[in-house]
């Protein structure tokens, strides 16, 4: 069967080397998921487009199907956001966390989902611009990914009888807040206020967001990270960097 050519916008989530002179790109793309493809020659000095496929990278991409790998064949820059996140230690480490994560949750060629893609470029325009505080942008992107990926906490009800709140326990093997009856073992205790700022994360309530006090952003980044590893099955490395 005849390979084909297809052209898409893409982020660049991660590289690594591939024999003396290639890399293995992974792309998140805009309407193909997640895909893994070979840059040749990108480590020769000269190379025509191996800065554009660095991570945190806006890309147009054209590539060749492969059985396993594609190849990259052209590729565009349309916005670099490493300029201004790798200016900055702690946009950094919140950036990274974000590509790590999406690198996880996102299968390949499976299910593309558009709404990912573009809260994944939003987030990194906000984190690259440098008005918000890089654990905000990197909390708010998390709990909304977990959304998209239909895990989002239930923050309003009892996330196991449906009872109305408040309820200020928080299980997340059960899915979000419980009541003091369908309460666990292992269920913590969560302020009202930390409750209200995640459902303001959760919207991109930003004018709520940047007033909450200082252990509020704490503990509501703590609850979403937790959330996050849970459900992976296993750690973010990037998040243990992020400062907050």
């Amino acid at each position: 069967m005849q390979q084909k050519l297809y052209r898409d916008d893409a982020i660049v989530l991660r590289t690594h080397p591939l024999g003396e002179a290639d890399r293995i790109i992974t792309l998140l793309t805009r309407r193909h998921g997640k895909v893994r493809a070979v840059a040749k020659g990108v480590r020769r000095t000269g190379s025509r487009f191996g800065a554009r496929l660095e991570p945190f990278t806006l890309v147009d991409v054209q590539l060749h199907t492969g059985r396993s790998l594609h190849t990259v064949t052209q590729v565009v820059a349309i916005e670099a956001f490493a300029i201004g996140i790798s200016a900055d230690y702690s946009r950094f480490t919140a950036a990274s966390a974000m590509l790590e994560t999406t690198d996880r949750l996102t299968d390949e060629m499976v299910d593309p989902n558009q709404r990912g893609f573009l809260m994944l470029v939003g987030a990194l325009r906000a984190m690259s611009e440098g008005r918000l505080a890089p654990p905000l942008v990197l909390d708010s992107f998390l709990i909304r990914t977990l959304a998209v990926s239909g895990w989002a906490p239930e923050l309003s009800i009892c996330a196991t009888c449906g009872a109305p709140g408040p309820h200020h326990a928080l299980d997340i093997r059960a899915g979000g807040l419980v009541c003091t009856a369908c309460r666990r073992p292992g269920a913590i205790a969560v302020r009202q206020s930390t409750i209200e700022h995640m459902i303001f994360l959760l919207a991109g309530d930003w004018d709520n967001v940047v007033t909450a006090d200082e252990t509020v952003m704490q503990e509501a980044g703590r609850l979403i990270t937790d959330t996050i590893t849970w459900h992976l099955e296993r750690s973010v490395r990037s998040l243990s960097y992020v400062e907050r």
